[in-house]
């Protein structure tokens, strides 16, 4: 695929991918030799913001519809190959947002088994007016005249709607058509093929040397450590710093699944204490995230100097991290980790990343197939200081984790029985550290801390919305708070959304 800058084009990539194909997401500005070289079955031309009739508008270069493949343009996609060709792209009267009703007058071959009358998702102002020499229109929309095209002598495809997204019903039948019918692929990409071919890249890179991987507990360190355990075996150790600031019993849980079920080789460090010290009166929210930070690599150094500095280290690096940083080009640099501010690329590593092509979601189905636990594979994100920024305004003492702790499994375990953890992006609860409230509890007058409710829908951290939890859930949260921890005397629920707020309190 490439990317014109259009706001689904990462969601393209991931619903090729359900299809069962891998798909590759690189800008459209990539060189030519760079596609030849990856021996596409099919490209697809993604949206974007721009006008392709405006000075400085992202071209797109007539060689690309000559590589003898065949080729799919969505929305500005489409408008790019019309245009390069000879058609006609012009501003529509009127805009076209939102749902629309689709007409089909030739269903050919990219249409093929769909209604002839749909519903579909449109986000454009200019439309084709008039198809390129050669070309079929297929379809039209109340905005669009010309709304789907197509090339069979020459496998070029165009469609000004977006399948990609829930509100194209038959957009998934159409990619599949492209896909199989047009492209020949075999649709066999699967979390199992995944995992097999991952392991074989790492065994191939690795050989004979030794491997660290810092283990978080998160699902991305953990199904990276798992994978490169399945390829080289004891080659690895996993090193799984315990800060103290984590959440109830995830250290138990990390190393229960790693060493006890899986046989990983484990190195856990005990460091709360290490760790308190250098927190010890620190209040600002940067200052605690660069300590936790700096102490973490201090950490790692010594376990790393510890088994005889191995040559590689296994990151988590997702596929969305690499599309953010403009695609993967050029040398790997070594990404913020998990439980760090970020390890310096003066450690001296060679990066292993089997995850370097895959999407959060695919990585929990990777997951999944490797045996790993649910509780591990679907554990909501977690910030790299843990609890330490959800102790907010104030000192980070033992007390007050435990506290918070003890406030965060409350809430996590009324959040499972009640069978929403999966429809959250996080659930947490935050501790204003220097704030008390009156209370009555027994008759007598109490002043305890508050312990905020914080619970939020996502689908990439982008952009969230406060979750509406039903009232009589949360009735017993806060019951079972103010019961269970002597010093709670308050429950508080935060409904800011993000914007404008964040997901984080700090």
């Amino acid at each position: 695929m490439l990317d014109f800058g259009g706001q689904y084009s990462q969601l393209i990539a991931r619903r090729v991918r359900e299809c069962g194909v891998f798909s590759e997401l690189l800008p459209h500005t990539v060189p030519l030799d760079e596609i030849r070289a990856r021996f596409p079955r099919g490209l697809i031309l993604s949206g974007g913001p721009a006008s392709v009739y405006s000075d400085g508008a992202p071209r797109l270069p007539r060689e690309l519809l000559e590589l003898g493949i065949p080729v799919l343009g969505i929305c500005y996609g489409m408008q790019a190959m019309v245009r390069e060709l000879g058609g006609r792209v012009e501003a529509a009267a009127v805009g076209e947002f939102g749902r629309s009703s689709l007409t089909v007058h030739e269903h050919g071959r990219l249409l093929a088994g769909t209604p002839g009358a749909q519903s579909c998702w449109m986000s454009h102002r200019d439309t084709v007016f008039e198809p390129p020499p050669g070309f079929t229109a297929l379809a039209s929309s109340a905005e669009s005249p010309v709304a789907a095209v197509e090339d069979r002598a020459r496998d070029l495809y165009g469609i000004q709607f977006h399948p990609e997204v829930v509100h194209t019903p038959c957009g998934n039948a159409i990619l599949r058509t492209f896909l199989d019918d047009v492209c020949g692929c075999d649709m066999a990409w699967t979390p199992e093929s995944v995992a097999e071919e991952q392991i074989a890249r790492i065994r191939d890179q690795v050989g004979a040397e030794r491997v660290i991987c810092g283990l978080s507990g998160g699902v991305d360190s953990s199904v990276a450590a798992l994978l490169t355990h399945r390829a080289v075996g004891d080659q690895l150790t996993c090193v799984f710093v315990d800060h103290g600031l984590m959440r109830k019993n995830e250290g138990d849980q990390v190393v229960a699944a790693f060493r006890d079920t899986f046989h990983v080789p484990l190195v856990a460090v005990d460091a709360e204490d290490r760790f308190l010290r250098r927190l010890r009166g620190v209040t600002e929210p940067e200052r605690k995230r660069k300590i936790i930070g700096e102490e973490f690599i201090r950490v790692f150094e010594e376990q790393a100097a510890a088994l005889g500095n191995p040559r590689f280290l296994v990151q988590g690096t997702l596929y969305s991290d690499v599309i953010e940083s403009g695609g993967g080009h050029g040398a790997a640099t070594i990404k913020s980790h998990h439980n760090v501010g970020g390890l310096p690329e003066d450690l001296g590593f060679a990066l292993v990343e089997p995850l370097r092509a895959l999407f959060k979601d695919e990585v929990r189905e990777v997951g999944g197939a490797l045996g790993l636990p649910d509780r591990l594979v679907w554990r909501q994100p977690f910030p790299g200081p843990g609890l330490a920024i959800r102790v907010v305004g104030g000192e980070v003492t033992k007390e007050r984790l435990e506290l918070l702790r003890d406030a965060d499994f409350v809430l996590q375990d009324e959040i499972r029985s009640a069978g929403l953890y999966r429809e959250l992006w996080q659930s947490f609860c935050v501790l204003p550290a220097d704030l008390r409230t009156v209370g009555v509890q027994g008759d007598e007058r109490s002043y305890g801390y508050v312990v905020v409710i914080r619970a939020v829908t996502s689908d990439d951290a982008m952009t969230a919305d406060w979750a509406r939890l039903p009232y009589d859930l949360l009735e017993r949260i806060a019951s079972r708070m103010i019961n269970e921890i002597p010093q709670v005397n308050r429950v508080v629920l935060d409904v800011t959304s993000k914007p404008p707020g964040t997901i984080e309190w700090e």
